[in-house]
């Protein structure tokens, strides 16, 4: 869904003020699997980006799967939710707000990237039960919220009352992962453009 410019959590502070061993880590993490999918990324290619020796990777992690866990964690903190809830904003506006953020860093990073839920999804979600909850989890919080700005928008009269907004969220939600994979295919904003025609022009109006 989505991918964003990488906005990192507020960094664990030793002493100094420089990043614990783990949240270097974890932040490596994060930036490889979402760079190189999770079977691309080894735990050489983790510490290196981190700058640590590879032994301290299992000093913080059991698993390349549990990194890969921490990473699905950081990566929702990147989706700019707060944009759905923007004061004195009608909900529609606020959705597009959401959607434009997320389509201009798709754009920006060169189509490479990707939604990590969904990359993880497509990747791996057959072979590990517990990536697989989690990019459900992260999927239905998702649509949760974009189901309630539509809610919003029936309730001020700018959306089609008929509408079921739990189907219509999880239809764009669908939309906007498939619209990823076109514009890493195609190499373009054609799939970005015609997501936005498809859903704001005609679907919500």
């Amino acid at each position: 869904m989505c991918s964003p410019a990488i906005e990192c959590r507020a960094r664990e502070a030793s002493g100094m003020g420089r990043a614990s061993k783990r949240e270097e880590i974890a932040e490596a993490a994060f930036r490889q699997f979402h760079k190189r999918g999770f079977n691309a990324t080894g735990i050489n290619d983790i510490t290196k980006a981190a700058g640590v020796p590879k032994g301290s990777f299992y000093n913080h992690f059991s698993s390349k799967e549990e990194s890969a866990l921490e990473a699905l964690s950081r990566y929702a903190d990147t989706l700019r939710f707060d944009l759905l809830t923007t004061p004195d904003l009608p909900p529609l506006e606020r959705l597009r707000a959401h959607f434009e953020y997320l389509s201009r860093d798709t754009v920006d990073n060169g189509f490479v990237r990707g939604c990590l839920v969904g990359n993880f999804g497509a990747e791996i979600a057959d072979h590990s039960e517990e990536i697989r909850a989690a990019a459900k989890q992260g999927f239905d919080t998702w649509a949760h919220r974009l189901s309630a700005v539509l809610a919003e928008a029936q309730a001020t009269g700018d959306l089609d009352g008929s509408l079921d907004t739990e189907t219509t969220a999880l239809f764009i939600l669908s939309a906007w992962e498939g619209t990823l994979i076109a514009a890493r295919v195609d190499k373009s904003p054609a799939p970005v453009d015609a997501f936005f025609e498809l859903v704001f022009e005609r679907i919500l109006r």
